[in-house]
C-alpha cells in the first residue's frame, strides 16, 4: 500500500499507547514538529519517498517498514538511473525520517546499504557539481544588460546586485521582506529572519556596504520606488505587462534569473545558478585580499574550513610551485 511521507499535520502517526492526541492537538504537535526542517527540505522528502514508495510498489516490495535489501536495491536502481549521490544520501534521509516518525526500526544505517552507497560513490564519484562563480566582473555585465526602463530589469537589478554584496542563499533573498531591511549611511542591515545555518530562527544582521555604479542600497530602494511596494515581500513575481504580484518569488526563479542573465551576456547558463551569487562574492573577495574574518562576517559560514575553499581557488596560481620550471 502507499505510505505517504508522516511529516504534514494530516499524516501524523498516532501513538501506540495511551489515550490518543485530539485532532487539534496532533495538527499542532505535527506543525511545530516539521518545522524542525526547512520547507525546502520537506519537499525534497516529500518527492524522495514518494519515489522510494512507487519503486517498491513496481517491486512488490514493502516500504514500511522497508529491509535493507530494499532500501540497497532502490539505491542501486536510482544510480543506474543516473541520480546524483547527494540525491541518493537525501533519498536516505528521507527513508529514515520515515521509519522514525511510524515508529519503525531503520535499516538506513546497515552495513548492506551503507556499504551500497559507497560503492555507487566509487564507481559514479561524489564530487558535488558545483556552479560557477559570477565574479564581480561579470555581475557587473549582467547588471549592464537589463532593460532597466521596465520594473522587471530593475528588479533583476536589485536581486543580482543584493545577493551578490550580501554573499546571501537564494533562499534567503526569495524571503526578504521590506521590514527586514535597515538602511544607514554605511549600507543596508538586512535581517535575516531563518537561514541553513540557523536552524532555532535566532536571526542574523548581514551588512550590506554601499556600492559606486552598481550601489545594492540604491538598487533596491530604486526597484521598491518603481514598484510601489512599502512593505511585504522585497522580490516578486512579475506578471505580462510588467505588472508586479503580490507573491514572493521562489528559490527556483533566482536561478532562472541568474541563469537569464548570464545567457545574456554570453556565458553557458548550465554552469550559472542562484549560488552563483554568493560564491561570486566569496570568489572575488578573496582575490581583493579580504581577511577571512571578513569574508565569514558577510557569508556567516561557521566553519573557516568552508571559507579556506574559495581563498584557495582564487589564489591557486599564486607563487605557483611549478613556476618557471617549463
Amino acid at each position: 500500500p502507499h505510505h505517504p511521507l508522516p511529516v504534514a499535520a494530516t499524516s501524523w502517526p498516532a501513538p501506540s499507547e495511551g489515550p490518543a492526541l485530539a485532532d487539534d492537538d496532533q495538527a499542532r504537535l505535527a506543525r511545530y514538529f516539521a518545522a524542525r526542517h526547512a520547507s525546502s527540505t520537506l519537499r525534497a522528502y516529500r518527492t524522495d519517498w514518494t519515489a522510494f514508495n512507487a519503486w517498491c510498489e513496481t517491486k512488490g516490495l514493502p516500504a514500511l517498514p522497508a529491509a535493507a535489501e530494499t532500501i540497497a536495491a532502490f539505491l542501486a536502481a536510482q544510480a543506474e538511473a543516473g541520480r546524483k549521490i547527494s540525491t541518493l544520501r537525501r533519498r536516505l534521509a528521507a527513508i529514515r525520517l520515515a521509519h522514525r516518525l511510524c515508529g519503525h526500526a531503520s535499516m538506513t544505517h546497515s552495513e548492506l546499504v551503507r556499504g551500497t552507497l559507497r560503492g555507487i560513490a566509487r564507481t559514479h564519484g561524489s564530487a558535488p557539481d558545483q556552479k560557477a562563480p559570477a565574479l564581480a566582473e561579470q555581475l557587473r555585465a549582467m547588471v549592464d544588460a537589463l532593460d532597466q526602463s521596465r520594473r522587471q530589469g530593475l528588479r533583476d537589478r536589485a536581486l543580482l546586485t543584493l545577493g551578490f554584496a550580501g554573499a546571501f542563499r537564494r533562499s534567503e533573498l526569495v524571503a526578504l521582506r521590506v521590514e527586514d531591511l535597515e538602511e544607514t549611511s554605511e549600507g543596508l542591515r538586512v535581517h535575516i529572519r531563518q537561514s541553513k545555518t540557523d536552524a532555532e530562527g535566532l536571526g542574523e544582521v548581514v551588512p550590506v556596504i554601499r556600492g559606486d555604479l552598481y550601489c545594492p542600497v540604491r538598487a533596491v530602494r530604486e526597484w521598491l520606488r518603481a514598484a510601489g511596494i512599502t512593505e511585504g515581500w522585497v522580490f516578486r513575481r512579475m506578471y505580462r505587462g510588467d505588472a508586479v504580484g503580490e507573491h514572493a518569488l521562489t528559490a527556483h526563479s533566482v536561478a532562472a534569473i541568474v541563469k537569464r542573465s548570464a545567457l545574456a551576456v554570453g556565458l553557458d547558463p548550465d554552469q550559472y545558478a542562484g549560488h552563483s551569487l554568493r560564491s561570486g562574492f566569496m570568489t572575488s573577495a578573496a582575490l581583493s585580499k579580504a581577511s577571512l574574518f571578513k569574508l565569514m562576517e558577510v557569508s556567516r559560514h561557521k566553519d573557516p574550513k568552508t571559507v579556506m575553499i574559495y581563498v584557495r581557488r582564487s589564489r591557486e596560481f599564486e607563487d605557483h610551485a611549478g613556476e618557471g620550471l617549463l
